[in-house]
């Protein structure tokens, strides 16, 4: 009990930063109705930018403080680059077949990463100094990282404040009525041009923030870039137009991956829980086809 408690707990905290990465995925497909197959390496564009701004923010100020100021400058560098991605990629392929768009985001993956690759390097680069104990903290004789405690905290926080700007804003509000009916959100003089740039602006803030707490866990490597189809099964559990189903999904699929490791590892040696997730996926799409909370589309002939 005492070994499934600290799995359960763990799976839990890693599973809301999945979350976090799984709600950029989300915007996009309710907006647009496309699947970013570049989210991987939008995460891992937001983890070296805040790690080369901590970089040089720790020489000037103590290692906390320049860790907030470094993470909050990563929001900014994701609105612009989400902005300036949607205008010179995306733009163009307004009311194309949803198939090419898809692509182009594949071509945006293979482009980002390289990008990261030419600007950093392949080696795994961690933050220095560390700005987390290494100690875990002890509740009730479970052990839980501070790491993983903070990186829990920081993802609600950050899924509270997305939530209540698509229910209580003036652009959260327009984002929806897209999602609903993007002509009738046209007639009431919703711009569908600002709704998707602000859609891929949120969705590289969101992967930035997700990229930066998962490279203080395991340190900044490519691979980092897989967690992108990693999120799959999160979104697809969930609901692929479900904020709230991306939340559900993500701390789902941490539980399952954390239980799968701890379990399975010793009889299935290689890699069991990165596979479990897609297992999973699978064998729920035969029961739920579109996820908890996915809109069911029905077409009358």
């Amino acid at each position: 009990m005492e070994l499934f408690m600290q799995l359960l707990v763990t799976g839990v905290m890693l599973g809301s930063i999945f979350s976090l990465v799984a709600l950029g995925w989300v915007l996009i497909y309710k907006c647009s109705g496309v699947l970013n197959l570049a989210m991987g390496e939008l995460t891992m564009i937001g983890g070296y930018v805040c790690l080369a701004l901590y970089t040089w923010f720790v020489t000037l100020m103590p290692p906390t403080q320049a860790f907030l100021i470094a993470l909050g400058c990563t929001l900014v560098v994701g609105l612009v680059l989400g902005l300036l991605t949607e205008r010179i990629f995306l733009r163009k392929m307004i009311g194309e077949p949803i198939l090419a768009v898809i692509m182009v985001t594949v071509g945006l993956s293979f482009f980002f990463k390289g990008l990261v690759f030419i600007i950093w390097d392949t080696d795994t680069q961690v933050f220095q100094p560390r700005l987390f104990s290494i100690e875990p903290i002890v509740v009730a004789g479970i052990a839980v990282g501070e790491v993983y405690l903070w990186s829990f905290v920081a993802s609600m926080i950050l899924m509270v404040i997305f939530v209540s700007f698509f229910k209580y804003t003036r652009w959260g509000l327009s984002m929806q009525a897209c999602a609903d009916d993007e002509t009738a959100a046209l007639s009431v003089g919703v711009s569908a041009k600002f709704v998707y740039a602000l859609a891929w602006a949120i969705a590289f803030m969101s992967a930035g923030v997700g990229g930066t707490l998962l490279g203080n866990i395991n340190g900044l490597n490519y691979s980092v870039s897989s967690l992108g189809l990693l999120v799959l099964p999160v979104v697809v559990f969930g609901g692929l137009n479900s904020v709230p189903g991306a939340i559900v999904g993500g701390i789902t699929i941490g539980i399952l991956q954390n239980l799968t490791g701890g379990y399975l590892d010793r009889f299935f040696p290689g890699g069991i829980k990165e596979i479990a997730p897609f297992v999973f996926m699978v064998v729920f799409l035969l029961f739920k086809p579109y996820g908890l909370w996915g809109w069911e589309r029905i077409e009358r002939v």
